[in-house]
């Protein structure tokens, strides 16, 4: 699925809705959920600021969607090498999970 249109369903928006926040038309937005048109670069960082994810994850040249995880995939322990950015991701999720568990049990 392109990640526009995982995007705009996930924050349960209909094409005219997003097409209004990015002062496109409707048909723009259909284009560019089926690969026939791409944003431009101020279309992207538009997107970016809209959704709150990376514009490499909005035009799915990565994985990772949280802007703060971009800190651990280009500084990477030694324990990461070899994992893809999909499974730091899983990774940092899980951390992240027990770290507010922990906090929560105090």
């Amino acid at each position: 699925m392109n990640r526009i249109k995982q995007l705009r369903e996930e924050n349960k928006m209909t094409q005219i809705q997003l097409a209004e926040k990015l002062n496109k038309t409707q048909q723009a937005i259909s284009l560019y959920e089926n690969g026939t048109n791409e944003p431009d670069l101020d279309g992207y960082i538009a997107l970016s600021n809209i959704f709150n994810c990376p514009i490499e994850y909005i035009a799915g040249k990565s994985d990772i969607r949280n802007p703060e995880d971009y800190k651990y995939a280009y500084n990477r322990p030694k324990e990461a090498e070899g994992l893809s950015d999909e499974e730091i991701n899983d990774a940092l999720r899980f951390y992240k999970e027990m770290k507010k568990k922990i906090e929560g049990d105090k």
